[in-house]
C-alpha cells in the first residue's frame, strides 16, 4: 500500500512519526458514459453559462456569492494563508471515552503505521488507549482542508477515523416527527424480547455488498451470453500507418506476455 500522508502524531511533548493509509477500498464497478448507437464517449466540459464557451481550468477561480450579482474571489494563496498557522501533524487536543462518540460522526477510517524509530512510543500510545478505552480527538489538515478525527486502538495498531464536525449536520427541526404515543409496558416488553431474539455478536465478515455483487454478476452474464457492444465497426476510418502501428503494439504486447509466461 502506498502511504496517503506522512507526518506525526503530537500530544503534549510527545511526537510520533507515522504514515497514514486509507483503510477502505470502496471500489465499485466502473462505468463510462457513451452514446449507445456507436459507443462514442461522453465528456464533461466547463462552460460559461452566459456565453456557452468552454473555459480553460487556468481561468477558473472559487467565488463566494454574498449578495445577488456580487462575489468574493478566493485564490489558492488565500487558502494557504488560512491554514498556515495550522499544525502539519495529527494533533491530539483531548482524550474522551470511546463510548461517548456517537456513530453518526464517523466518516472515513485510516490505518496508522509508525515510521522508523517510532515503534516503541507508537506501541505505548496504543497500549494506553487500549487499557483506558479512550480515544484521542485530533485535528489535522489534508489538501488544505482541516479535519477532525478520533485516534483509537484497534487490536495491535492505531487507527484514525475522520469524523464530522457538529456544524456539518443539517437541522432536523423542520422534519415532521410525530409526538410519541403512549406505550404500554407489555408492548415495550414484547419489542425488547424481539430485539433480544434477533441479537448476535457483530461480525463484519457476515455482511457483504450484495448490490455490487449483483451488478458484477449481471456484467459477467452479459459477457458470457455475448450481449456486448463492440467499437470496432463504429470507429471512423483511420490512416493505414496508424492501424499498422497499433497492430505492432498489440503484437509486441502478446510477445511480452508469452515471455513472461515461459
Amino acid at each position: 500500500m502506498k502511504p496517503l500522508w506522512e507526518g506525526a502524531i503530537s500530544f503534549g511533548l510527545i511526537l510520533i512519526p507515522v504514515r497514514l493509509y486509507k483503510a477502505t477500498d470502496g471500489q465499485k464497478p466502473g462505468f463510462h458514459l457513451v452514446r449507445e448507437k456507436d459507443l462514442c464517449p461522453i465528456t464533461y466540459t466547463r462552460v460559461c453559462k452566459y456565453t456557452g464557451e468552454e473555459v480553460p481550468y487556468s481561468e477558473i477561480a472559487r467565488g463566494y456569492q454574498y449578495q445577488q450579482g456580487t462575489q468574493v474571489i478566493l485564490h489558492d494563496e488565500d487558502f494557504r494563508q488560512a491554514y498556515k498557522k495550522r499544525s502539519e501533524n495529527i494533533e491530539i487536543i483531548s482524550f474522551v471515552n470511546e463510548a461517548e462518540i456517537d456513530a453518526k460522526y464517523f466518516e472515513q477510517p485510516y490505518y496508522i503505521e509508525p515510521q522508523k524509530g517510532a515503534a516503541k512510543v507508537y506501541a505505548l500510545l496504543n497500549e494506553a488507549l487500549k487499557k483506558t478505552k479512550k480515544a484521542g480527538i485530533a485535528t489535522y489538515v489534508f489538501h488544505n482542508i482541516q479535519h477532525l478525527g478520533t485516534l483509537k486502538s484497534s487490536q495491535d495498531m492505531l487507527m484514525l477515523n475522520q469524523i464530522r464536525f457538529e456544524s456539518d449536520f443539517r437541522q432536523a427541526k423542520d422534519l415532521n416527527i410525530p409526538a410519541a404515543e403512549p406505550l404500554s409496558q407489555k408492548e415495550i416488553d414484547i419489542a425488547i424480547m424481539l430485539i433480544e431474539q434477533l441479537s448476535s455478536p457483530f461480525k463484519p465478515s457476515d455482511y457483504s455488498d450484495t448490490y455490487k455483487q449483483e451488478i458484477e454478476r449481471m456484467i459477467d452474464e452479459k459477457i458470457k451470453t455475448g450481449k456486448v457492444s463492440s467499437i470496432e465497426k463504429a470507429q471512423p476510418e483511420r490512416p493505414a500507418e496508424v492501424i499498422d502501428l497499433l497492430e505492432k503494439l498489440k503484437s509486441s504486447l502478446e510477445e511480452e506476455k508469452k515471455k513472461n509466461a515461459s
